[in-house]
């Protein structure tokens, strides 16, 4: 059976970024609800893009954390990745 239902969950985490004079946002640091931190090393692309794994849209953060590719959104000031 075929849906266009989303697989996966939007997983909200807690971002540290830094906001330059132009209004641009680098985030730096990515929070878990349970006190770990993870460092966002490099931030290759943003843009305006869908979530098309766990549904909604936003900014959408290509970035390296922990040596992997993450797709990093941010949606009208909530920061989520996607999850399982």
């Amino acid at each position: 059976m075929h849906t266009d239902t989303p697989s996966k969950t939007k997983v909200f985490v807690a971002i540290t970024a830094e906001h330059d004079t132009n209004g641009i946002i680098k985030p730096t640091i990515l929070h878990w609800e349970d006190g770990r931190k993870w460092d966002i090393d490099k931030v290759y692309d943003v843009r305006q893009a869908a979530s098309l794994k766990a549904g909604g849209q936003g900014m959408r953060y290509t970035c390296r954390i922990a040596g992997k590719q993450v797709f990093l959104f941010c949606d009208d000031g909530k920061w989520f990745i996607e999850g399982k």
